[in-house]
């Protein structure tokens, strides 16, 4: 039960920085990341410029510490803070 909980938790962070992404942004990281098939080569450099800017627009780094922070057993300072 502990690991789903864990889980859903994750989940609910992934969507909340899921939904910095404009619906049509979404649908847009979909296409590229599904044309890219895990190789940046099979993207054009202005897909790659494009990707990547969508990836930062969901705040990645801020993701990573918000999981640390919610998981990690002692506190840790800075972590999950907008720059």
């Amino acid at each position: 039960m502990a690991r789903l909980l864990t889980a859903a938790q994750l989940v609910m962070l992934a969507r909340r920085h899921w939904l910095r992404l404009e619906p049509h942004e979404r649908r847009r990281l979909f296409t590229l990341v599904r044309v890219a098939t895990g190789r940046r080569g099979r993207l054009t450099p202005a897909e790659r410029f494009e990707l990547a800017r969508l990836i930062a627009k969901a705040d990645p780094k801020l993701f990573a510490g918000l999981v640390i922070k919610q998981f990690s057993p002692v506190p840790l300072p800075g972590l999950g803070k907008k720059r």
